[in-house]
């Protein structure tokens, strides 16, 4: 078995954008897709089958394989049932794409609980439900493939969207924990933070830009990061409009003090705390 040939991919948030374009691309390349939408509008409202259904369709209509689903991510049932899909239908399941997602974009200072706890759910709760519910299937077959849905707004901020990048923020640290627990049992993590023409998009970017990013530029590379062949993991990637870049985090060389430090000490070697010039990739002190 090569590439994706024959493997149970569950994607979330499948029925329109990004999930649609991941879905016709693995399925095309041989794998087994579950398409799972709950059917809503941007903001999470309402729900309905049509739009997983109709990438089911076009799936099947060009030869693939393709099942659909309309669970609701948000809840750790909803998750379970996601992928319980995969295994009534396929008997297995080999990975899972974290693309479900919702906007609920205000100010922070106008922002309520409500539209914090809501994007909160669907995205960084929604990758744990899912991701969750499949690990015990992964780890026993040793292989797994897992791709959660980051954004620029979470790597790098965004005005307006403190819920949603703090959301896309947490699916990254989910993914570096991953990676280090999943590789003895070759499972790879990694996140993709597309820049695309979606609905999600529609109004956040000028047109001339939007014209420029296909979302069928994303696909190619979420694919790849579920096939066999795959060796990176807890890695993040920004794709979009043909580029294709990865994101790390760094440390700067730092200040070792011999003592507890004052303030003002700390103040007047500030410079050299903060001076990322021959900084490295960071990583974990105590890992």
């Amino acid at each position: 078995m090569a590439g994706v040939q024959d493997r149970v991919i569950v994607i979330t948030g499948a029925g329109n954008g990004l999930g649609r374009e991941y879905a016709l691309a693995l399925a095309a390349a041989g794998a087994k897709v579950v398409v799972n939408d709950l059917g809503g509008s941007r903001d999470g409202t309402g729900a309905g089958s049509a739009a997983a259904d109709a990438v089911v369709a076009e799936i099947t209509g060009a030869g693939g394989t393709a099942v659909a689903n309309y669970d609701s991510v948000a809840t750790a049932a909803g998750g379970a049932a996601i992928v319980q899909t995969a295994l009534d239908a396929f008997g297995r399941v080999d990975g899972v794409i974290a693309n479900a997602g919702i906007l609920r974009d205000r100010a922070f200072h106008k922002m309520t609980a409500e539209d914090w706890d809501a994007v909160l759910q669907v995205h960084l709760y929604g990758a744990f439900h899912t991701i969750h519910a499949a690990w015990p299937h992964l780890r026993e077959q040793q292989h797994g493939r897992i791709v959660v849905a980051t954004s620029t707004s979470g790597i790098f901020g965004n005005f307006g969207q403190a819920n949603y990048g703090a959301a896309k923020g947490g699916m990254i640290g989910l993914i570096n924990t991953l990676a280090i627990e999943g590789r003895k049992a070759n499972i790879f993590a990694n996140a993709v933070a597309p820049m695309a023409a979606t609905r999600m998009t529609e109004d956040v970017a000028p047109p001339e830009v939007l014209a420029a990013l296909d979302p069928r530029h994303v696909a190619p590379v979420v694919g790849h990061l579920c096939t066999d062949e795959l060796t990176e993991s807890g890695s993040v990637f920004v794709v979009g409009g043909g580029r294709v870049y990865r994101v790390a985090q760094f440390q700067s060389k730092g200040v070792t003090f011999s003592d507890v430090p004052t303030i003002d000490e700390v103040g007047r070697r500030w410079n050299e705390i903060s001076d990322l010039d021959g900084a490295e990739v960071g990583r974990n002190p105590v890992g």
